[in-house]
């Protein structure tokens, strides 16, 4: 059973969120505010965060990032104003995961907890399947059917990247500062250039079904998205 914290000065949003959490099977805890929420996650397990933007103490700016550093591992679920899409760049620079626009639905936060749920069992893993395609990280080869590909480093960690989270969206500001490193002082829009080639690699038209495609999210970033 898969241990939820809802972070949330509302009571009342708590109360309702955690109700749909407990009749898909997991265990929400609450916290009222970013404090709180880091005190519990010293003294239990969780296995991912809902957390609110706007909270007295601690915001959720302030927690993402503490979370983000203290708990990398940790899946985050943000809730942002409608619209607001500067909140959303911003809250996935600083770690993240996806996110929900208020007024949401219960049942749509509760499908995004599952998904990143998922996401971050398959991002566990040294390889990964993306259809018909295999992403082998440790020794850093793709393998499409019987054929089989070496891509550049950087744009095998790009893809592994991609590939290891699909449907999350990654700024590029992100994607540089996790795979170029902090110090990278080059053109962020390298990203483009690389995108670009994996594109071409992987949606080639002698291709009947190609088995993902890199999603531009404009305003936002990337995202891989697996084709069904």
């Amino acid at each position: 059973m898969a241990t939820i914290m809802i972070v949330d000065d509302d009571p009342h949003i708590r109360e309702l969120v955690c109700l749909y959490l407990s009749n898909e099977g997991f265990r929400p805890i609450q916290a009222e505010n970013g404090i709180a929420a880091l005190k519990l996650m010293e003294q239990m397990t969780v296995d991912l965060v809902v957390l609110d933007i706007m909270m007295p103490v601690m915001d959720g700016w302030e927690l993402c990032a503490e979370l983000r550093r203290l708990y990398p591992d940790t899946p985050l679920l943000m809730v942002t104003a409608k619209g607001e899409t500067g909140q959303k760049i911003k809250g996935f620079d600083l770690g993240a995961d996806d996110y929900v626009v208020k007024p949401f639905e219960p049942l749509e936060l509760v499908a995004r907890t599952k998904v990143l749920l998922k996401r971050y069992k398959i991002a566990s893993s040294q390889s990964i399947h993306l259809g018909n395609i295999l992403l082998d990280r440790q020794t850093y080869k793709v393998i499409r059917g019987s054929e089989e590909l070496m891509l550049p480093p950087k744009e095998f960690e790009l893809l592994f990247k991609l590939g290891s989270y699909p449907g999350q969206i990654f700024t590029r500001e992100q994607l540089i500062e996790q795979i170029w490193g902090p110090d990278y002082t080059g053109d962020d829009r390298t990203i483009d250039v690389h995108i670009k080639r994996l594109r071409e690699r992987f949606t080639a038209s002698d291709q009947e079904a190609p088995a993902f495609h890199i999603a531009t999210v404009y305003g936002l970033g990337y995202r891989l998205v697996v084709e069904k």
